[in-house]
């Protein structure tokens, strides 16, 4: 079997490592079935747009200088794009797709058909609507990750998110933040840029160490709104064995065995009432551990990002 390299651009500006997504494969290098991945690669076999914004085709103009060239945007993308043909092009987009930007997020998506063989995203407005492949943000292995068993649970609930407000959906969580603290919930509370006023404990490297020792995690998405939208809020909390109270839309149900998240009714009174009873006891996770078992090896082996890749290559072949 040959073995095809997929390199990868992003938006992202954190994600500039070389050995991106090593971690999400038991083999050596980034090898997963028909493909390695390695994101720097000069002359990938495929190439992966991740959330990948491509530059405004009228850029700012810059300012009157002599000696500096005027910028050329076409050679600039091809540029990046690293001579790989359009039908071994890619885009995965994976923001919400949040009312307020939806004529933004639809030019974009006209936009990356103009230069990707195949463009995908969790909403109706893609060109290939469907769920957002898996990653996740624990620094375990691979193998660890497969072959552990229940890590010691010494807590009851976690919650893991940040202070952003930049959205109507962002200023409705942290309402619901406000509420449970203001209710006297017992959660601990990470993440960054949260207000004074949250309790939070800081901003973490590693989520594994806000979610391992506890019984339940708090996963609230920042959409919740189509039946596409799902996101490493709930892969990270299943792989650290916690059982998750869920807000989010229905693909959830879709991917994952039943039993293996709890359904968050609303982000209000109601939802506060849930929670508070739920885990009142660890008897819920108790229920749940085989459910949570199961969901953990679709996440590592179907819904993995490098799974789809293989498949999307053995496609092309």
């Amino acid at each position: 079997m040959s073995i095809k390299t997929v390199g990868m651009i992003t938006s992202y500006h954190s994600i500039t490592q070389s050995d991106w997504l090593w971690q999400q494969t038991p083999h050596p290098f980034g090898v997963w079935g028909n493909i390695q991945m390695s994101a720097l690669a000069s002359k990938p076999d495929v190439l992966l747009l991740y959330n990948f914004q491509f530059p405004s085709l009228k850029p700012k103009k810059p300012k009157f200088n002599l000696f500096k060239p005027k910028p050329n945007v076409e050679q600039e993308i091809q540029a990046k794009l690293r001579g790989v043909p359009k039908e071994r092009i890619v885009s995965l987009v994976r923001e919400p797709p949040f009312p307020e930007k939806l004529q933004e997020r639809e030019r974009a998506y006209r936009r990356s058909q103009i230069y990707c063989g195949h463009v995908s995203g969790p909403d109706d407005l893609a060109p290939n609507p469907d769920y957002m492949p898996a990653i996740w943000y624990h620094a375990n292995s691979f193998r660890e990750l497969n072959e552990m068993g229940v890590p010691e649970k010494v807590q009851t609930c976690s919650w893991i998110t940040s202070g952003v407000d930049r959205t109507n959906n962002h200023l409705k969580r942290l309402s619901f933040l406000k509420l449970l603290r203001d209710q006297g919930l017992d959660f601990d509370l990470y993440g960054r840029n949260l207000p004074d006023w949250s309790g939070g404990k800081g901003f973490l490297d590693n989520k594994w160490g806000a979610m391992a020792p506890y019984y339940y995690n708090l996963s609230v998405e920042n959409y919740a709104d189509n039946d596409w939208y799902v996101s490493e809020k709930l892969w990270d909390a299943l792989l650290a064995w916690c059982l998750p109270i869920y807000y989010g839309g229905p693909a959830a149900d879709r991917l994952l065995p039943p039993g293996s998240f709890l359904r968050l009714p609303s982000m209000d009174e109601k939802g506060f009432n849930y929670i508070k009873e739920v885990t009142a006891t660890p008897d819920a996770w108790f229920a749940a551990k085989d459910a949570i078992a199961e969901a953990r090896q679709i996440i590592l082996h179907k819904l993995n990002l490098l799974n789809w890749l293989s498949d999307f290559v053995s496609k092309l072949e």
